[in-house]
């Protein structure tokens, strides 16, 4: 199968895809050479795994051998996709994950990430890098509004009152937004396995 370099023009990208057009496209798969929805699905999601591997891998070339290697892990076990488990982009990223400790560990270095060996299990350093990634993901997910005053009230401590002078807007506006984006966060969160 031959897959486009990372960021060169292949397909432009759907815009709003549904799960279920998504899973569509999984279902290419494994058909012999991909089609337009399989194309479509990479430029959908090559940018999330070579930045992801940006962040994991430190290097533009591993990150985009991480998006080859995802993307052909993806064709070759895309009949494997349940989607009662969860959409299609938490299961590319989450091949996407596995593929860039698989690379990270391959690759000789003397640099090596903290808290993890390459030879046994991946260490608590990796392990809360890839929950890091993943929060930030899920963060991404929620409308504009909800991430700001979760930045204000989470990530800068102020209290509601604070936030809502801040913002100009009533405090129970803030207090209803900060509500919806905690459940927002929580689904989230939950898409891409993470527990709470």
């Amino acid at each position: 199968m031959n897959l486009p370099a990372p960021g060169r023009v292949w397909l432009p990208v759907v815009p709003h895809a549904s799960d279920r057009e998504e899973a569509e496209w999984l279902s290419e798969a494994g058909t012999g050479e991909p089609g337009a929805g399989f194309a479509a699905l990479y430029r959908r999601y090559e940018g999330r795994v070579y930045g992801l591997g940006l962040r994991l891998l430190g290097d533009r070339g591993m990150a985009e051998e991480l998006v080859q290697e995802t993307f052909l892990r993806v064709w070759r076990s895309g009949s494997s996709y349940d989607p009662a488990r969860g959409p299609v982009r938490v299961w590319v990223l989450a091949i996407a994950r596995r593929t860039a400790i698989t690379l990270w560990r391959r690759t000789p270095t003397d640099d090596p990430l903290p808290g993890a060996d390459r030879d046994g299990a991946v260490g608590d350093g990796v392990e809360q890098l890839l929950l890091a990634v993943g929060v930030r993901d899920a963060m991404q997910a929620l409308s504009p509004d909800h991430r700001e005053v979760l930045a204000l009230c989470v990530e800068q401590d102020l209290s509601q009152a604070e936030a809502a002078e801040r913002l100009g807007i009533p405090v129970g506006t803030v207090k209803s937004r900060t509500h919806h984006a905690l459940r927002a966060l929580g689904a989230a969160l939950a898409e891409r396995g993470i527990d709470g």
